[in-house]
């Protein structure tokens, strides 16, 4: 039997400071005690002010983790793994020192992403399909994964796991790429790409912290079936702005940066099922085009 969170749960730690965090500290702050982990000391007062407790550490740095320890009964780990190297050993950290308190947390959320599924060569998949990592920055989330699967086994903590495609949101549409006039692939080398709301992220983790089963996977992703192209058409059609200027695959390798073609080599469509049966979530924001017009409306109202 899955417990809500709600039942004993009163400290929640968040690893990890950047915007959806912030989302997540926004649901979380008036009805619980819930930690930040910053690395920055400078940032402290604003996390303060939106209502966290701040703790001072550096996922790179074990000794100082030490004050984590035993601290919460949940862990919102949000952080991304280093940026080279095979292994995660942001992660290792973190779980070697929760590991060291008088007490574990009862469970642990991890944002992963679904770049660890590779090029599924447009396939429609779920959470069942191998993992299949191309580009070492998902090789590294592969690896936080597996670490996280294995301490949970050993500890009896509820891991849950949410694989998390493109974020988006209103100040994270790809308007400032369409004024460049950086182009997008022509139709036949195209490649479907998944995308998820900021504030469904958010929603989701908290959700997790519900629902979530042990060592389970879930795909959180939105309901559009979009290829690269027709989602960089529908924003610059809403923002009245150029359309990108469509070029081959061949072209792109020749024009574009290394890390702009991986995100145009890999083309799955990714079911979330799970993410509504077993999280019970209702997407606040179902498809690309729920949020564009979201984003528009904000902009009309500033």
């Amino acid at each position: 039997m899955v417990v809500s969170y709600n039942a004993g749960v009163q400290k929640i730690l968040i690893v990890g400071s950047g915007d959806v965090a912030r989302r997540i500290l926004s649901r979380l702050a008036r009805r619980y005690r819930v930690y930040a982990l910053l690395r920055d000391a400078g940032r402290a007062p604003a996390w303060r002010a939106a209502g966290a407790l701040p703790v001072l550490a550096d996922l790179d740095d074990r000794a100082s983790l030490r004050r984590v320890a035993g601290l919460a009964d949940c862990v919102l780990h949000l952080a991304p793994p280093p940026g080279e190297g095979q292994r995660d050993q942001r992660t290792r950290n973190l779980l070697a020192a929760l590991g060291k308190g008088q007490s574990l947390p009862r469970r642990l959320i991890y944002i992963s992403t679904t770049g660890i599924y590779g090029d599924c060569g447009g396939a429609r998949i779920d959470e069942t399909h191998r993992v299949n990592a191309e580009s070492p920055r998902a090789g590294r989330r592969v690896d936080a994964e597996t670490c996280l699967r294995t301490w949970g086994r050993r500890t009896g903590v509820t891991v849950s796991i949410l694989r998390a495609p493109g974020i988006y949101a209103a100040d994270r549409l790809p308007v400032e790429r369409l004024h460049k006039g950086l182009p997008a692939l022509i139709d036949a080398d195209d490649v479907f790409t998944n995308h998820i709301h900021a504030d469904d992220l958010a929603a989701a983790c908290i959700a997790a912290l519900r629902y979530g089963r042990s060592n389970r996977a879930y795909n959180v992703v939105d309901d559009s079936d979009l290829k690269m192209a027709d989602y960089f058409d529908r924003v610059a059609a809403a923002f009245k702005l150029p359309p990108p200027p469509r070029i081959s695959r061949a072209e792109g390798e020749q024009r574009l940066s290394s890390m702009q073609m991986s995100f145009m080599r890999e083309s799955r469509r990714i079911g979330n099922r799970r993410l509504k049966d077993e999280l019970k979530l209702r997407l606040a924001f179902p498809t690309i085009d729920d949020g564009i017009r979201a984003a528009l409306e904000r902009k009309d109202g500033c």
